[in-house]
């Protein structure tokens, strides 16, 4: 989550929970063994917490029912406290809530396998199908078509072929003049004709549910025969998902939800709550603003993030995908011979850092005990520390960047005008690249035990602007 709450009464639902639970763990520590009376102390927090979150009175309700008849039979490890236990439960079961494990998409149809998205205006439907054209471009290596049957937003057909095209993926046209009906039979055809694996087909929203849209819809699925419909709900919307949800099962057999802006400052109950009241597994989570900021809903993670676990699975698929290994080899191999660690190099780990998110990405998915370390740190500065760091490199020549000892009072004050900073900026970049160059010579010949044993284990002494050290 990339921020805190707008609205500092009504805070996100993993912060309220995780600090809800926490107290009652250190309140139990003490105590030997799970009773009525300490279950009853937690679930009143968990229900709290709950309903602060915007979750569905009825989804509550049955929640903690759960929650209470597991904890009361639970045996404690004599490595967990009952607090510990507790909290073990409470996790298994938000996961059973939003749907055990990972319900992928189907595919297995005749090609073209016709997906059809359905929500209310608003919730990033668009967007979200141009995502999912990504996902499947890139995951699951599959030719896709676009095409919008929203009639009655221009916009919305213009903003479609934007956003396909980021994607990677193939736009059909279509006019506000059209029925949604000839549309989509328009382009099954075309995806028929020219062999694409996927039609991603972006139907009308409106502020609100009326007949005439759920009408639309449904003739659309039953001329299109879909094999997956995916109804598109933002996070953020809490109790109101519930009644839209209720709506959108009533008029179609969804087969998936994806959550959207479920990075914002969402208290989290649509995530919960529309499980349950759709009765369709939840697929996808949209977790950024990017192209690429989508990724497959697991209800296990997503239940450890609430409870302040963290996603550490999360953390090492965005190392996976950022990490240039062949660079991150060469880089090992430079610094095992002693070649010397250059601005190139400083510039190459600032680079990798922002594919993987950048700091508030990734602090994002680490557990809240590590997080609460940085607490102190203006993430937001560090973050415009870093790209200040990356745009004063890039000021600089090729020669300068090989040989940064070349960088006096004068080349200085040119790389200071070039990317728009004092020239004290320069001296800290420097300052701070001649810290990293120090320990990657230590590095050299097996100095690494014997440097990590100085610092205590403590890590880089330098680090980067803006974090605890």
């Amino acid at each position: 989550m990339t921020a805190g709450p707008l609205n500092p009464a009504c805070p996100p639902m993993a912060t309220t929970l995780t600090d809800r639970l926490s107290r009652m763990v250190k309140t139990m520590r003490g105590q030997a063994r799970i009773t009525e009376s300490n279950v009853q102390d937690m679930l009143r927090e968990v229900r709290m917490a709950l309903l602060e979150a915007d979750v569905a009175l009825p989804v509550v309700r049955d929640f903690i029912a759960r929650v209470k008849e597991k904890a009361l039979g639970q045996e404690v490890a004599g490595s967990l406290n009952p607090g510990q236990a507790l909290v073990g439960v409470v996790h298994k079961e938000l996961a059973a809530t939003m749907g055990e494990g990972v319900a992928d998409i189907n595919l297995a149809a005749q090609p073209p396998a016709v997906i059809l998205m359905a929500g209310l205006q608003g919730a990033g439907k668009t967007t979200t199908t141009a995502k999912l054209a990504k996902h499947l471009i890139t995951k699951r290596k599959k030719k896709v078509l676009t095409v919008s049957a929203d009639v009655y937003r221009p916009a919305a057909i213009e903003q479609l072929k934007t956003v396909t095209a980021q994607a990677g993926a193939e736009w059909f046209a279509s006019a506000p003049d059209q029925k949604p009906r000839e549309i989509a039979l328009a382009a099954l055809d075309y995806a028929k004709r020219h062999y694409f694996d996927v039609l991603l087909v972006d139907t009308a929203g409106r502020l609100g549910i009326d007949e005439a849209l759920m009408a639309e819809i449904r003739e659309l699925h039953a001329v299109l025969n879909p094999v997956e419909t995916l109804f598109v709900v933002d996070a953020m919307q809490g109790q109101d998902a519930v009644n839209t949800a209720k709506a959108f099962k009533d008029a179609l057999p969804l087969t998936g939800v994806i959550l959207t802006k479920l990075d914002g400052d969402s208290r989290g109950g649509a995530a919960l709550s529309v499980r349950q009241i759709t009765g369709a597994p939840i697929k996808f989570a949209g977790v950024s603003e990017k192209i690429d900021g989508l990724e497959v809903f697991d209800a296990e993670r997503h239940a450890g993030r609430v409870l302040g676990m963290g996603d550490i699975v999360a953390l090492v698929e965005s190392v996976q995908q950022g990490v240039d290994l062949q660079a991150a080899q060469k880089l090992a191999d430079k610094v095992k011979s002693g070649s010397g660690f250059d601005l190139n190099d400083f510039l190459s780990q600032i680079s990798q850092m922002k594919k993987m998110g950048g700091l508030s990405g990734l602090m994002d998915k680490l557990p809240s005990q590590l997080t609460a370390k940085a607490a102190g740190a203006d993430m937001d500065r560090a973050e415009r520390d870093v790209k200040r760091m990356e745009g004063i490199i890039c000021s600089m020549t090729a020669l300068e960047r090989r040989k940064p000892e070349l960088i006096k009072a004068s080349r200085k004050r040119r790389i200071a005008l070039g990317a728009g900073v004092h020239v004290q900026e320069v001296n800290r970049l420097l300052n701070q690249f001649e810290q990293m160059q120090g320990m990657m010579k230590k590095m050299k010949g097996g100095g690494l035990m014997k440097m990590m044993k100085r610092m205590g284990g403590g890590g880089m002494g330098g680090g980067f602007p803006g974090m605890p050290r």
